[in-house]
C-alpha cells in the first residue's frame, strides 16, 4: 500500500516528511514526493527509493512548517516522476491512497485542466480545484468533490491560498492524525508518528479533518461536526528498528519466541489447565451455541486460518469449520448457517477484501471476531469482538511472526470454545501445555538451526522452481512455506497436499526443481515417506524438515528436536521461514521490500 505523511507545526516540514516516508518504505513503493508551503511552494518528486527524493531535498532545502508527502505503488500509470504524488492543480496539492473508480468519467468533465500524469489521483486534485473558488474554503471544496467520487481514498490536501491547514479524509484507506503540542502529524501508518506524539485520532470512513498546528476539527461528508476520540499509540521506537540484524525479516523471525509469549500472556494457564481470550464479547451460553466457524483472510492470514481450522476441528466435537479467501468470498453468493461465528484474520487490520467480507457478514447479523495485530486498525474497530495478537509491528513485507501468533490465538479460541461446550480437562490438557511450551520450543529451534539452515539454503539458490509437500496439519504449513519462498526469493514455489502428488505435481519433477517435504513423526509418517520415495525415484532434490529420528532417504535432512506433538507444524514453519530468508539473501534480493509487493493491501 502507498504511504501518506503530513506535517504542520514549527519544525522544518521537509525533515519530518522524509523521516515519515522512510518509516513507510516497508509498505512497498516505486516513487515518492513531498511538497511544502512557505513563501513559495516547493514540490519535489522522484522515481525509485526515498534516497532519490532525499538527494533532491538536500539541493532544495526550505524552512517551511507545513507539507505533505507520499510513497507511491503504481496502479494507474507506470512508475515515473510525473505519476508520483503530490499532484498539483491550480492552488491544490494532493496525496492519495486508494483508487478513484469513476476517474475517467470525471476527467471528461474537467476540460480546463491540462493533465500531465496517467493517474486517477490527478483527476481528484483537478476536481477539488474546479470547486475551489474565492468564496469556498478548502475543506468545503474537498467535501463537495468527495461527494462526486466513487472508490476508496485516504487523502491529504494543501492549498497555497490557505497554508495554515491540511485537509484529510478517508473512505476505505487508513489515515491517522497524530496530535502533538502545537503541531499535527498525519500518516497512513502509526509507525510514521512514533517519536512525534503518543496521541492519535484514527479517522473513520466518511470523516474529514481540518488539521492546524494546534487543533483538529472533524466533520462528516455532510459537513456536520463530529467529536474526535484521541487514543494512545501502542508502539515504541525500538519496535521499528533493526536492532543489529541485517534485515527486519530476520529480526522478526528471531523475535518470535518473545512476540508469541506476548500473544499468550494471560491467556494460557497450564497450572489451571485453562485457556481464554478476553475481548470476545461473548457469554459462555453464546459460545456453547456456536456450531459453525468461518475463518476469513488473505495470503499468510488465510494459511494461518487453514492451520488453525485443523486444531478447531480436533478440539471441538461436531464443529464445522470453513476457511475462505476474502477476495473470493466477498463476491460469492455464500450462505452462513445458523449459529455461525466469523474469525476475521488480518495482520494490518486494513486488508480491503477482508474488510469487505467483515462488513457483509455483519450486515447479515453474524457475530464477527477479529484476529488482528495492528492496534486501532479499521477491522479491529469494526468487529464485534476479538483479540489483538500483540506481535508488534511487522516491517518486512513477508509476514512471519504474525502467522505464528495468529495460529496460536485461534488455537486458544478453539480451547476456549471446547471448554464452554463441556470438554474434559484431559482432552484439552495437551493443547494447553503445548501452547504454553511453544515460545521456548521455537527459541530452542531457532538457536539450534539458524547456522545449519543458512548452509542448507546455499545449496538451493540456483533453482527457479520448488514444490512444498505436507499432509494433514503440515499441508497448510507447506502452503505457507511456498508463499514465503516465492515472496522474497522469486523462486516459483507451490504447496501441495502430499496425497495430491500423483494427481499432477509429480509430472514436474526434474533437475529444475527442488522439493521441500514436511514430515511429522505421527500416524501419517509412512504415507509421507511413500511420497518421498516417489519423488526420489524421479530424480528429485528433496529437503526434508522433520521431527523424526527414523531412517529417511533424502538429499538433505533437517531434524528438529521438539517435545511438541500437535503444534509441530508451527515449529517446522519457523525452519521454512529461515530457509526462505537465507535463499533470498544468497540470491541478492531485497528481502524486506520484495518487488511488486506491498505490506498492506488496501485496494483490490
Amino acid at each position: 500500500m502507498c504511504g501518506i505523511v503530513g506535517y504542520i507545526g514549527s519544525k522544518e516540514a521537509q525533515g519530518v516528511l522524509l523521516g515519515g516516508l522512510r518509516r513507510l518504505e516497508y509498505r512497498g513503493y516505486d516513487s515518492s514526493g513531498i511538497v511544502t508551503l512557505g513563501d513559495r511552494s516547493t514540490l519535489l518528486r522522484a522515481k525509485g527509493k526515498v534516497a532519490e527524493l532525499e538527494a533532491k531535498v538536500t539541493e532544495n532545502k526550505t524552512i517551511d512548517g507545513v507539507g505533505i508527502g507520499h510513497t507511491r505503488w503504481a496502479t494507474h500509470g507506470v512508475p515515473s516522476e510525473e505519476n508520483a504524488h503530490p499532484h498539483k492543480s491550480g492552488d491544490i496539492y494532493l496525496v492519495h491512497n486508494g483508487i478513484i473508480e469513476n476517474y475517467k468519467e470525471l476527467k471528461k468533465e474537467l476540460k480546463d485542466h491540462e493533465f500531465v500524469s496517467q493517474t486517477d489521483t490527478e483527476v481528484l486534485a483537478a476536481l477539488i480545484n474546479s470547486l475551489y473558488d474565492n468564496e469556498t474554503s478548502l475543506e468545503s471544496a474537498v467535501t463537495q468533490a468527495l461527494q462526486l467520487v466513487d472508490g476508496t481514498y485516504g487523502i491529504a490536501v494543501l492549498s497555497t491560498r490557505e497554508p495554515e491547514k491540511i485537509v484529510v479524509a478517508r473512505s476505505g484507506s487508513p489515515l491517522i492524525i497524530g496530535v502533538g503540542k502545537d503541531e499535527t502529524v498525519i500518516a497512513s501508518d502509526a509507525s510514521a508518528l512514533i517519536g512525534h506524539t503518543e496521541n492519535a485520532i484514527y479517522l473513520n470512513d466518511g470523516e474529514i479533518a481540518v488539521c492546524r498546528a494546534g487543533s483538529v476539527d472533524l466533520t462528516d461528508l455532510s459537513s456536520q461536526p463530529l467529536s474526535a476520540k484521541v487514543e494512545k499509540i501502542e508502539a515504541d521506537m525500538s519496535a521499528i528498528q533493526k536492532q543489529g540484524y541485517d534485515h527486519f525479516l530476520l529480526k522478526e523471525i528471531m523475535e518470535q519466541p518473545t512476540t508469541l509469549q506476548s500473544t499468550l500472556n494471560g491467556r494460557v494457564d497450564p497450572k489451571e489447565n485453562r485457556a481464554m481470550l478476553g475481548g470476545l464479547n461473548m457469554t459462555q451460553a453464546e459460545l456453547r451455541q456456536i456450531e459453525h466457524v468461518v475463518i476469513i483472510g488473505c495470503g499468510t492470514a488465510y494459511y494461518a486460518g487453514m492451520l488453525a481450522s485443523y486444531y478447531l476441528e480436533q478440539l471441538v466435537d461436531g464443529l464445522t469449520v470453513d476457511v475462505e479467501i476474502a477476495s473470493e468470498l466477498r463476491y460469492r453468493s455464500f450462505h452462513l448457517p445458523k449459529n455461525s461465528v466469523a474469525l476475521i484474520v488480518s495482520q494490518s487490520g486494513e486488508t480491503a477484501d477482508t474488510l469487505a467480507c467483515l462488513r457483509e457478514i455483519k450486515r447479515r447479523g453474524v457475530k464477527t471476531l477479529g484476529v488482528i495485530n495492528a492496534v486501532g486498525s479499521t477491522i479491529a474497530r469494526e468487529v464485534d469482538g476479538g483479540v489483538y495478537v500483540h506481535a508488534g509491528p511487522e516491517i518486512s513485507v513477508a509476514s512471519t511472526k504474525a502467522f505464528t501468533s495468529q495460529v496460536a490465538a485461534m488455537t486458544v479460541f478453539g480451547v476456549q470454545l471446547a471448554q464452554a461446550k463441556g470438554a474434559g480437562v484431559q482432552e484439552l490438557n495437551q493443547y494447553i501445555n503445548e501452547l504454553a511450551d511453544l515460545p521456548d520450543e521455537i527459541e530452542k529451534v531457532l538457536a539450534a538451526h539458524r547456522d545449519e539452515i543458512k548452509e542448507v539454503a546455499a545449496k538451493y539458490t540456483k533453482y527457479d522452481h520448488a514444490l512444498f509437500l505436507g499432509r494433514d496439519t503440515l499441508y497448510p504449513a507447506a502452503l505457507e512455506g511456498a508463499l514465503k519462498l516465492k515472496e522474497i526469493s522469486y523462486i516459483q514455489a507451490e504447496g501441495y497436499a502430499g496425497g495430491e502428488l500423483k494427481h499432477g505435481p509429480l509430472a514436474l519433477i526434474d533437475d529444475r526443481f527442488f522439493e521441500v517435504m514436511l514430515l511429522q513423526d505421527n500416524w501419517l509418517f509412512d504415507k509421507g515417506v511413500s511420497n518421498l520415495a516417489e519423488v526420489n525415484a524421479r530424480g528429485g532434490h528433496v529437503v526434508v524438515i522433520t521431527n523424526s529420528t527414523k531412517q529417511i532417504d533424502a538429499e538433505t535432512i533437517v531434524r528438529v528436536d521438539t517435545k511438541l506433538d500437535a503444534l509441530v507444524p508451527v515449529v517446522l514453519n519457523v525452519i521454512q521461514q529461515l530457509f526462505a530468508y537465507y535463499v533470498a539473501v544468497a540470491r541478492g534480493n531485497d528481502v524486506d521490500q520484495p518487488r511488486n509487493l506491498a505490506k498492506s493491501v488496501t485496494v483490490e
